[in-house]
């Protein structure tokens, strides 16, 4: 009793957790929801990576701290910190003429943020990185982006991708999606009319990628273009943050099966995401739905292959400024099928990463089995690509 006690007091002290009741805590900013010993336990152990979440999605929101770094406040850093999510992959979509220079400004003011602001966040380069974040105190930033046309370079030709890829290596980029929804000069993407694969150009890329260590990431291609990542590239493709089209009503973001196969057949891992139209095509749609991608990506392949993306930052979609929300869901196509929601009620909160534990814990998940969906299915998988 003596040792049970102590590690429950350990548990407690590692989150800060006020309330304990039968077995179950209430967490800080958690609007009372309790958790089990179990989750809490899980999280304690866990490697936790959300393989898409940008540390703001909203402009107003983020460009502050950008500009000035002091201006971030104590309140968000402990907001990051108690999320229990050790590892953000923080990712978007650009393109266009501009997308050289576009992409320059992300890398460069996240950069200056990390930099500025070591007291909290550290920088993702390394397997070694991700080994070492958790005892670090501090929350990982892993730099990626969603499409791949700031690797052409205006005046440059663009079939030199060798020079681009490496100068955004050299700025922390270490995820890279082959294109976002629409064509490109690379791969063809999830919503675009016609779905056309990867481009010669796109083969050069992709052995580019491969050879500096930079991962392929295929959650916004066409299924054309994911199934031919996945067979040129020599080191796994991920799809970082998608969902199971035969659950999702034939969602053209999300994957078929065939792709889910490929996933297994590399070794890779298929990160679920919780953005509404994408989990269900229809209401109500909850966090069992959710869990219900995930259950059913690890029958097809094995849980060992499975991950979680959300795509949305601490607070999801559903909080952004109305005018920033409207302008969000109007540069999509109507394929996107937005509801009145984006977000899914339950996981849609800094303190989701717990949520989703419990809903594992429910679904009969083992130990070793969650602590991999947490994350460590994704750390396994970038072990074998960053080198």
């Amino acid at each position: 009793m003596t040792s049970r006690r102590t590690a429950l007091k350990a548990t407690a002290a590692a989150f800060a957790i006020p309330f304990f009741n039968r077995g179950r805590f209430t967490l800080p900013d958690a609007s009372g929801q309790q958790y089990s010993t179990r989750c809490i336990d899980l999280m304690k152990q866990a490697l936790v990576i959300d393989m898409l979440s940008p540390l703001a999605i909203s402009g107003s929101k983020g460009n502050p701290w950008f500009r000035d770094p002091d201006s971030f406040p104590a309140s968000e850093a402990e907001r990051f910190r108690s999320s229990g999510i050790n590892v953000f992959h923080a990712a978007v979509g650009w393109g266009g003429p501009d997308a050289y220079v576009d992409g320059l400004k992300y890398f460069m003011r996240h950069n200056a943020f990390i930099a500025a602001r070591s007291d909290v966040f550290m920088r993702i380069d390394s397997a070694a990185d991700l080994k070492a974040v958790k005892a670090s105190g501090k929350v990982g930033v892993l730099l990626g982006s969603q499409n791949s046309d700031h690797f052409v370079r205006p005046g440059y030709n663009p079939r030199d991708f060798f020079s681009t890829v490496d100068e955004f290596y050299s700025y922390g980029q270490r995820v890279c999606q082959l294109t976002y929804n629409s064509q490109n000069w690379v791969a063809s993407g999830s919503t675009d009319r016609i779905d056309g694969g990867v481009s010669d150009l796109g083969v050069q890329l992709i052995e580019r990628m491969n050879k500096v260590g930079m991962a392929v990431d295929t959650s916004h291609c066409g299924d054309r273009t994911t199934l031919d990542a996945f067979e040129l590239s020599k080191k796994p493709a991920l799809v970082t943050h998608s969902n199971v089209r035969a659950l999702a009503g034939g969602h053209p973001r999300c994957k078929p099966d065939e792709v889910i196969r490929a996933v297994g057949k590399a070794g890779s891992v298929f990160g679920v995401t919780g953005v509404r139209m994408f989990v269900k095509n229809s209401e109500p749609t909850t966090v069992e739905d959710f869990l219900n991608h995930i259950d059913y990506v690890a029958k097809m392949i094995g849980v060992e292959h499975v991950g979680i993306g959300s795509d949305i930052d601490l607070d999801g979609y559903d909080d952004m400024p109305k005018a920033e929300y409207d302008a969000l869901k109007a540069s999509y196509k109507g394929s996107y099928g937005f509801r009145d929601k984006i977000d899914i009620e339950g996981i849609d909160h800094p303190k989701r990463m717990f949520d989703v534990t419990e809903g594992l814990i429910r679904r009969k998940y083992s130990d070793a089995q969650i602590i991999g969906i947490l994350g460590g299915n994704f750390a396994r998988v970038f072990a074998q690509i960053w080198v």
